[in-house]
């Protein structure tokens, strides 16, 4: 009996330091419920070290402002919000804030492409020439010394396997970026203006007539192999990357503020995109980072300023916020489901979720990655809190996503800091979270 009352005060007083953190909820009535931490096995005490901890880097000025989301056993147990959206006008961070997500992009065109596969569109280990014939007899670059200036060379042979769509999803393709290298590959996608093209198919076809860094299926490398995946999705669904997107992911999903484009009714909800001096000064970043914003602060420049004007980047094009993310990763986690709609069965999210390396070399020890993100194979090799099997990915500005299918746990953090390299703060809100778990 007196364990009994002793667990009702506590969830009364839980009920009572809970509205600390807002109850409200997204613009779907089909969102989690937002309840008190201790009900899904949360503490409000330890969730309280997320505000001290994030509160005290804004008003130190290490970041403009930020917000996290914790979903646990299908319900909502924590969202707070820090700083500002927009430092120079004082308009507050809110949780339907529109964010830059950057990489985030790429697990939603994972899921996207998934569903073809599901119809039958191609098999993993098909040639991606089998659809887009422009990667047929792809050549390897070997770098080499000019013996006479001492100047790096390119040389290319014969890629010995051609590239399959599963290397597309695992980034082992030979692919690169272009932006985070300067190997004599990376210097090529600079050169071609790789990241500039005006569309999927112009994008493809130039990609294509570049060397691989690497043999495919040998290493995992970083690249723009998912934005090839959004021109696939075009050629084997006969219809434009984002149209599709909109009907079978965003729609279905009420991702209503998800999108490659900001309509300027939504304008105002768009976070000011920061980035560091050399000092460790936050100042508003001069670069565009959607179409939209291209044509707006470079209106007579060339279509290469950082992405493309038309373009629409699988990998890195989209905006969102943390409630429509919250969809996102609540379908998968109820194994491809969402309010009775079903987009991926249970297989194949436990497909995707699930190391596609093995001995491939390129990620880090106790980390695989499967088709769109990482997999925390071991929490203790990887000295990264959380489960294996937990699975998650983030973006070029800070934004991170995980989901922790043992724990029944999704955290999602949004910031606007480009570059994030080097900064933990997303990581800090992870080990925050998990520290938070009191069942």
């Amino acid at each position: 009996m007196k364990r009994l009352l002793f667990s009702t005060l506590a969830l009364l007083l839980a009920l009572a330091v809970y509205p600390l953190f807002p109850s409200v909820k997204g613009d779907s009535k089909n969102d989690p419920v937002v309840v008190a931490p201790e009900t899904v096995g949360m503490s409000t005490n330890r969730l309280a070290n997320i505000r001290s901890v994030m509160n005290k880097h804004v008003a130190e000025k290490r970041i403009p402002g930020a917000s996290g989301l914790i979903a646990r056993k299908g319900k909502i147990a924590y969202q707070e919000t820090f700083g500002m959206a927009d430092m120079e006008s004082g308009k507050p961070m809110k949780m339907d804030t529109i964010h830059r997500i950057y990489s985030m992009t790429k697990p939603i065109t994972g899921v996207a492409l998934m569903m073809l596969y599901e119809e039958g569109k191609f098999q993993l280990n098909d040639p991606v020439a089998k659809y887009l014939p422009e990667f047929a007899k792809m050549q390897i670059a070997i770098e080499e010394k000019d013996p006479q200036t001492g100047k790096p060379v390119m040389k290319t042979v014969p890629a010995k396997r051609p590239i399959t769509v599963r290397d597309l999803l695992r980034h082992t393709a030979g692919l690169t970026y272009g932006v985070f290298g300067d190997t004599v590959v990376d210097r090529e996608y600079r050169k071609a203006k790789i990241l500039g093209q005006l569309n999927l198919a112009d994008f493809v076809t130039d990609l294509a007539k570049i060397p691989l860094q690497y043999e495919p299926g040998t290493r995992w490398h970083y690249s723009v192999s998912v934005d090839v995946q959004g021109r696939l999705i075009e050629v084997l669904s006969g219809k434009p990357f984002d149209q599709f997107l909109q009907e079978r992911v965003f729609t279905p999903l009420e991702m209503n503020d998800t999108g490659f484009v900001v309509p300027a009714s939504k304008k105002d909800r768009m976070a000011k995109l920061y980035t560091l001096t050399k000092e460790g000064q936050l100042q508003p970043s001069l670069i565009c980072s959607t179409s939209q914003e291209c044509i707006e602060k470079f209106p007579n420049a060339a279509p290469s300023v950082f992405q493309a004007l038309g373009m629409q980047s699988g990998g890195g094009g989209l905006t969102s916020t943390a409630y429509d993310y919250l969809r996102f990763c609540q379908m998968l986690l109820d194994n491809g489901q969402y309010n009775g709609k079903r987009l991926l069965s249970r297989k194949t999210v436990q497909l995707m979720s699930s190391d596609h390396l093995g001995s491939i070399p390129g990620l880090g020890p106790g980390t695989g990655f499967g088709l769109g993100f990482a997999v925390n194979k071991s929490p203790g090799e990887a000295g990264m809190m959380g489960s294996p099997g937990e699975y998650n990915w983030g973006g070029a500005a800070g934004t991170k996503f995980w989901i922790d299918p043992q724990e029944q746990l999704i955290g999602i953090f949004m910031i606007q800091i480009l570059p994030h390299t080097g900064l933990e703060y997303g990581s800090e809100f992870r080990v925050l979270t998990y520290q938070s778990i009191a069942d």
